[in-house]
């Protein structure tokens, strides 16, 4: 065992002070008045240099403890000129001093690096107590955003935007919520952490309006694409159509009138079927829920397998429901969900019609964060990368007969539920769509 010097020099004080106590109690028994003299001076002597080797050690320790509780690493202890016996000690110390002071320098490093990302981000960062509402940090882009030079409290946002306000007040952490901000839309985002044992939220206000708009101009151009293809392939043949009547009402033949009636039931048939694709299309804009309910996934299956039954068996297609958990629960409008799923299946019919052995699944499960999963799976002919980047777009279709908006309504439905379809094929294998709530 290895002994420092200060341990050594306090042991060897201590060691002399018995000595000295004990020669003096045998002195004081054998009545040696002039030698208890003598060792009474020198216990004094030793008692007093023991309290002071021990205060001396004390306010030296007491000054290292405060310099660590108030974060002051500057001071340092002299080893040159100190007692051997503390020159040890003070070395301890001011190597501990050395290490906190570099921590507490690289540590300061990195907050300074942080504060300067997140000054430059575009997205507004904003951190307050969550029981006093004290603002603690905000960055320039909150600033900016908001229009305030300085906010010293998160509740001072009430008086400005009380819309605002409340759906800070109301957002849990963890979830994310669009706000108006300015005429702009934000996606403000919440989380919880702690501060020095101090509950913190942590609030996120992200632009996100230039990508709202730029994708729904996507979106839009799209879709106009779409609507002025199916609109030109019908105007343009009534156009033709409608120029060679007139030509034929000049001519004087006995087949005009039949000619006549044809043409005219041609551009009444074409009109009916214009007017069925702008109904479509006003259906399509106009799908909401009407009822918001819990219901269990098996009775939803079991309705579409009742419903459905006589179309596999008559295709001769296998039709197999797996259930991984009973007691699965969606909240949402049945009606409407049960609207996708089989259009789902539908499509999945019509994928493996062609096959020896076709085969159609309808799978419910659980996914991660437990969030609610179906899927309908087929071993049909798939698609190609190009087929599956459009499958979504409204009125888009690859079928002779389709309509090109059962896809495009199931992805609205899905986004009015808080949810997402996506759809994974390969060609000559099959598809597997999967709905999750």
């Amino acid at each position: 065992m290895n002994f420092s010097r200060y341990e050594i020099s306090l042991t060897l004080r201590i060691v002399l002070l018995l000595v000295s106590l004990t020669v003096a109690a045998f002195c004081l028994v054998n009545g040696k008045a002039t030698l208890l003299i003598f060792l009474g001076i020198i216990l004094v002597f030793q008692t007093f240099n023991l309290i002071q080797f021990l205060n001396k050690t004390n306010r030296e320790l007491s000054q290292f403890i405060e310099s660590v509780q108030y974060r002051d690493f500057s001071v340092q202890f002299s080893e040159k000129n100190a007692p051997i016996s503390v020159r040890t000690l003070r070395k301890a110390f001011n190597q501990i001093n050395g290490t906190f002071k570099q921590l507490s320098s690289e540590k300061e490093e990195q907050h300074q690096y942080l504060q300067k990302i997140l000054e430059i981000v575009d997205t507004g960062i904003l951190s307050y107590e969550e029981s006093t509402g004290e603002v603690g940090w905000m960055n320039e882009s909150l600033k900016k955003m908001l229009n305030l030079p300085y906010l010293r409290s998160v509740h001072s946002i009430e008086k400005r935007d009380d819309a605002l306000y409340q759906a800070i007040q109301s957002l849990n952490s963890g979830e994310n919520q669009l706000v108006i901000i300015g005429g702009k839309k934000v996606l403000l985002a919440k989380t919880t952490f702690l501060n020095e044992n101090i509950k913190t939220q942590l609030l996120a206000f992200q632009n996100v309006n230039e990508a709202i708009e730029d994708t729904e101009a996507q979106a839009y151009q799209r879709l106009l694409r779409v609507m002025t293809h199916e609109i030109m392939n019908s105007v343009a043949p009534i156009a033709s159509l409608a120029d060679t009547l007139q030509t034929r009402l000049k001519q004087d033949d006995a087949h005009v009138r039949e000619d006549l009636e044809l043409g005219i039931n041609t551009i009444k048939n074409r009109s009916e079927n214009l007017l069925k694709f702008s109904d479509t299309y006003r259906s399509l804009a106009k799908v909401s829920i009407t009822s918001f309910a819990k219901f269990y996934v098996r009775d939803l299956f079991e309705d579409i397998e009742i419903l459905l039954e006589s179309q596999f068996e008559q295709k001769g297609i296998e039709f197999e429901v797996i259930i991984k958990d009973f007691e699965l629960e969606i909240e949402g409008d049945r009606v409407l969900i049960e609207q996708v799923v089989i259009n789902l299946i539908i499509n999945a019919i019509d994928a493996v019609k062609e096959l020896e052995k076709p085969m159609v699944q309808l799978i419910a499960r659980m996914g991660n964060e437990y969030h609610s999963i179906i899927e309908v799976k087929d071993n049909g002919v798939g698609m190609s990368d190009e087929l599956m980047e459009k499958i979504f777009v409204p009125f888009f279709t690859s079928k002779k007969n389709g309509s090109g908006i059962g896809l495009s309504l199931s992805k609205q439905i899905m986004a009015l539920h808080k949810g997402n379809i996506t759809v994974q094929s390969t060609e000559n294998q099959g598809s597997s769509f999967r709905l999750e709530f």
